[in-house]
C-alpha cells in the first residue's frame, strides 16, 4: 500500500522548488504547473508545507520558501503567467538573467520572455541589441500595448500583456517586422 508521501511526495518536492525558483506566486499559478491535477490537492500540498515549515504563503497571496523575506518581483509574476499559457508545450524553464525574466524550452526553441516595465523601452532595446547571444526567440511582455513600437531587438516572436487576473494577450506587429 502507498502512503500519502510515496503518491504525492514527488509533486510537493515540484512545488517547493516552484516556490524557490519563482518567489510570490500565487496559488493558483502554482496549481498550473500541474496540468491535469486537481487543484484541491496542489493546495492541500500548499498547507502541507507550511504546516511543515518549508514554504509561507504572505499577506497578499504570494508563497515564499520559509523564513526568506517576502518580496515579490511583479514582473516574473507577471512572465509566469505568459509561462503557464504555454506550459503543456513546455519542456524545461527556469528563471532568465537580466533582461529575460524566464527562458523555456519548447518544440526544440529556445524562448524568453523579456519583461518591459514602462519607460524601460530604450534600456531593454539597448540591452538586447547588444546581446551576442541571438539564437532565442523573445516573448516580449509590456505593461501597456502602446510601449510595442518603441521596442526593436533582434529575435522577437511577438508581444503580449497579462491582466490582473493572469489572463495574456497577444500582439504582433501589423507591419511584420521584428
Amino acid at each position: 500500500m502507498k502512503t500519502r508521501a510515496d503518491i504525492y511526495g514527488q509533486e510537493a518536492t515540484e512545488l517547493l522548488r516552484l516556490i524557490s525558483l519563482y518567489p510570490g506566486l500565487i496559488q493558483c499559478q502554482l496549481a498550473g504547473f500541474f496540468p491535469g491535477k486537481d487543484s484541491a490537492v496542489v493546495y492541500g500540498l500548499l498547507s502541507h508545507l507550511q504546516r511543515q515549515g518549508r514554504a509561507e504563503q504572505s499577506i497578499s497571496g504570494g508563497w515564499f520558501p520559509y523564513g526568506k523575506k517576502h518580496q515579490a518581483d511583479s514582473g516574473l509574476i507577471q512572465s509566469v503567467w505568459v509561462l503557464l499559457d504555454v506550459i503543456d508545450r513546455v519542456e524545461y524553464h527556469s528563471p532568465g538573467d537580466f533582461p529575460a525574466k524566464v527562458i523555456f524550452f519548447s518544440g526544440g526553441e529556445i524562448y524568453e520572455i523579456v519583461y518591459v516595465a514602462v519607460s524601460q523601452e530604450a534600456l531593454i532595446t539597448h540591452a538586447l541589441k547588444q546581446d551576442a547571444r541571438q539564437d532565442s526567440r523573445r516573448i516580449v511582455l509590456v505593461e501597456e500595448p502602446d510601449q510595442i513600437p518603441l521596442l526593436d531587438f533582434p529575435g522577437i516572436a511577438g508581444f503580449c500583456t497579462v491582466s490582473s487576473s493572469g489572463q495574456v494577450l497577444y500582439y504582433q506587429r501589423a507591419n511584420g517586422g521584428t
